[in-house]
């Protein structure tokens, strides 16, 4: 396997673990925030069981994890969007096929400021919140306090999902605030009380507020029952059909009794689960 060059995270067990060794395998990772965290609880767990493969997880979003994967840099990029019809066009002239591997089950919530006393928005008021169509909480039935919008970057599979269930053909307002990581939502949010943003679900925490879309509050079984709309699958691909030690992670990722339970301990939704 090859060695990644750019800055990553090394997930390791202990300090000692940290070391590269020439006689360990490697397996490097790169792409979605939303997935970084789950990704490295099961990198962890897998090194744990398979003591003579390293693997290092990197974070630098959506699309820069298939680019480097296309470019040969990495052996799984993860997404929290699926391949894009200019990747994958660019893949194919390269001779190369990008092989998506559904790990979990995701849904995009919106949060507010914990002091915001409303409970529900329709898609529609988000695509107006969001297009600057509406731009004060009075004028959907809250407090007259100027909203201020928190987006994620472009190259994040989280926004283009958004871009995709919410926004329709409009554009982003351009006094939204652009954020590289979930977390920098949370964050942001927690600390105006004007604030919007949205996020994951296993990124939600005490601090903020979550929001119903059309009635529905996203959760692991509104994701399961189809009836909450901002719902979408978590990806890792491959460059082609995995083999070796990539398979072996692969496999160790989607089964129930490992990474499936990871996924679920981590607040998304698994996909594969054991049958009583």
């Amino acid at each position: 396997m090859r060695t990644i060059l750019a800055p990553v995270l090394a997930l390791t067990l202990s300090a000692a673990c940290q070391v590269v060794l020439a006689d360990k395998e490697q397996l490097a990772i790169e792409g979605s925030t939303t997935i970084y965290h789950l990704s490295g609880l099961v990198a962890r767990q897998f090194m744990r069981e398979h003591r003579d493969i390293r693997v290092s997880v990197g974070n630098g979003g959506s699309s820069e994890g298939i680019r480097a994967l296309l470019a040969g840099e990495v052996d799984i990029a993860n997404s929290s969007r699926f391949i894009s019809s200019e990747e994958l066009a660019a893949a194919m002239t390269a001779g190369i096929y990008p092989v998506p591997f559904r790990i979990a089950d995701d849904c995009i919530i919106p949060v507010v400021h914990k002091s915001n006393k409303l409970k529900n928005l329709s898609r529609e008021d988000l695509r107006r919140i969001y297009s600057g169509e509406i731009g004060n909480w009075k004028e959907l039935g809250g407090e007259d306090r100027t909203i201020r919008v928190m987006s994620r970057d472009p190259g994040s599979g989280t926004f283009g999902v958004w871009r995709d269930l919410v926004m329709e053909d409009d554009e982003m307002r351009e006094d939204a605030e652009r954020k590289s990581r979930s977390s920098d939502v949370v964050r942001a949010v927690s600390e105006h009380r004007g604030a919007i943003g949205y996020i994951g679900l296993g990124h939600l925490t005490a601090n903020i507020k979550p929001l119903r879309v059309d009635g529905v509050m996203g959760s692991l079984y509104s994701v399961r029952d189809g009836s909450y709309a901002l719902s979408r699958p978590l990806f890792m691909f491959t460059r082609g059909w995995p083999e070796g030690e990539l398979l072996e992670f692969i496999n160790f990722a989607l089964d129930p009794d490992h990474g499936q339970t990871i996924v679920r301990k981590s607040g998304f939704v698994p996909v594969h689960t054991t049958k009583n």
